[in-house]
């Protein structure tokens, strides 16, 4: 079996409904792979973002680093994840329903992913 791609939990401090989504994430067996990044560290973030946090993403393929979205990439450079912002999660969603709904959206092993909206790597 193939490994799960990461997920981005984009959280920030003290938000409760950030804090229960990575607990239920963490629970899961096995866990993801996951990466936390707090959107107030980041202006750009921060105005994607707004409120809308917890917002859960998936690695969608490669990019090349600084490529302009229709472009090709600069000679030498290094590939970086594409991030591909899932739909919002369910907030009472825990355990094999969670994996289900993960497994919908693309988000574990040998899952097709119905969309979502491809974003560049972030900070």
């Amino acid at each position: 079996m193939l490994p799960s791609p990461p997920l981005r939990l984009y959280t920030r401090a003290g938000c409760c409904l950030c804090e229960g989504l990575e607990e239920r994430l963490r629970a899961l067996d096995p866990p993801p792979l996951l990466e936390l990044v707090d959107v107030d560290g980041d202006s750009a973030l921060q105005a994607r973002y707004g409120l809308r946090v917890p917002v859960l993403a998936r690695a969608g393929g490669f990019i090349a680093a600084g490529a302009p979205p229709a472009g090709a990439a600069p000679a030498g450079a290094p590939p970086a994840l594409a991030w591909v912002d899932l739909p919002p999660v369910p907030p009472r969603l825990g355990g094999e329903r969670l994996q289900a709904w993960l497994a919908a959206h693309g988000a574990v092993a040998g899952a097709s992913a119905p969309g979502g909206t491809p974003v560049g790597d972030g900070p």
